[in-house]
């Protein structure tokens, strides 16, 4: 698998409750607002980043505060090689909490172009089926505006929170994958079978 940045695999509080501009939006959901991130996000990001058991299944673990500014310095208007994909501030909708970060990742994996469906939601939310909104948002997302045809997500073992969000949205275990990162698993589906 090749990476086209070391912080590119990722991984919260809004502007005050400001709203976010129209153009900033990337998509809504009923209770979240998905927008590009931007430079007020970086110390409700680094409260994500920094902590133990929210990245406990992420691979390259914790973030440093430099770490954290540089991803969000990256995906500030999108992934910089495919400006319709990268990772998105989550905010609730009511309150304009910074719920965490999703979206829709590229990656090359074994020679074939992939898009991860990536979602990370801060743990004092958890359990309120926000994950799960995001994900099914996304997904929807990708498939009617952006036009792609299969989705992954690369889950580590273990993670029956991640993996219980993918099957709700339509995923389905399809094989092991080891790279640069250690083990994970690979669950897919394709827009076909969302149909």
């Amino acid at each position: 698998m090749t990476v086209p940045n070391p912080l590119a695999r990722p991984s919260r509080r809004t502007l005050g409750g400001t709203k976010p501009l129209p153009s900033m939006v990337v998509l809504e959901s009923q209770r979240m607002t998905l927008r590009y991130l931007v430079p007020e996000d970086l110390n409700a990001l680094f409260e994500l980043y920094r902590d133990p058991e929210v990245r406990r299944y992420f691979p390259d673990g914790t973030r440093t505060l430099e770490e954290t500014r540089q991803e969000l310095e990256w995906f500030r208007h999108g992934h910089p090689d495919h400006h319709r994909l990268g990772l998105w501030a989550t905010l609730e909708r009511s309150s304009g909490a910074f719920l965490g970060r999703c979206g829709l990742l590229p990656w090359k994996i074994d020679g074939q172009h992939e898009v991860e469906l990536a979602f990370l939601i801060d743990k004092s939310r958890w359990g309120e089926g926000f994950a799960t909104e995001a994900a099914t948002a996304i997904a929807s997302h990708a498939w009617t505006a952006l036009g792609i045809q299969r989705l992954i997500c690369l889950i580590t073992p273990g993670n029956t929170a991640s993996i219980r969000v993918a099957q709700k949205v339509g995923m389905a275990f399809e094989r092991e994958l080891t790279d640069e990162y250690g083990l994970c698993h690979v669950y897919s589906c394709s827009a076909s079978s969302m149909r």
